[in-house]
């Protein structure tokens, strides 16, 4: 993750939650100059995009196999145009259950806690496919 964004994005995270992130594998990174400028070359391309978004992209582009985890389509569209794959939330709590980083009890709760968010924006149908399937396994 960018530094910028570790540190502008989740402003309600503890010193604490943030350090429990990293020790637990969570890269937070510096963004060389170029980096910056080709971030910054990304929004000038596509000015809806929030700047923050562009530094995530461009990391993701610095990385081999790098990924980019978002929910934002036209950030999609543009990560996708550069080569850099791009997934989202669904795809990633799908990843916690099958590699059996988090109890299914705790990911069922998460998910209900995203359905019953008005902030959070993800497919509703699919959320709720993903619920039943939790509740039937615990």
């Amino acid at each position: 993750m960018p530094d910028i964004l570790f540190e502008d994005e989740w402003l309600c995270l503890s010193d604490a939650e943030k350090r429990a992130l990293t020790t637990q594998g969570l890269e937070v990174r510096s963004l060389p100059g170029p980096s910056v400028a080709r971030a910054q070359r990304h929004r000038n391309l596509n000015p809806r995009l929030k700047l923050n978004d562009c530094f995530a992209l461009s990391l993701a582009e610095d990385i081999d196999d790098g990924l980019l985890l978002t929910g934002d389509g036209l950030l999609r569209r543009v990560a996708g145009e550069c080569g850099v794959e791009a997934r989202g939330v669904l795809w990633a709590t799908d990843q916690l259950e099958q590699h059996k980083i988090v109890s299914l009890l705790k990911l069922h709760k998460a998910l209900e806690l995203f359905r019953d968010d008005a902030l959070v924006f993800l497919p509703v149908e699919e959320l709720r496919k993903r619920i039943r399937r939790l509740a039937r396994k615990i």
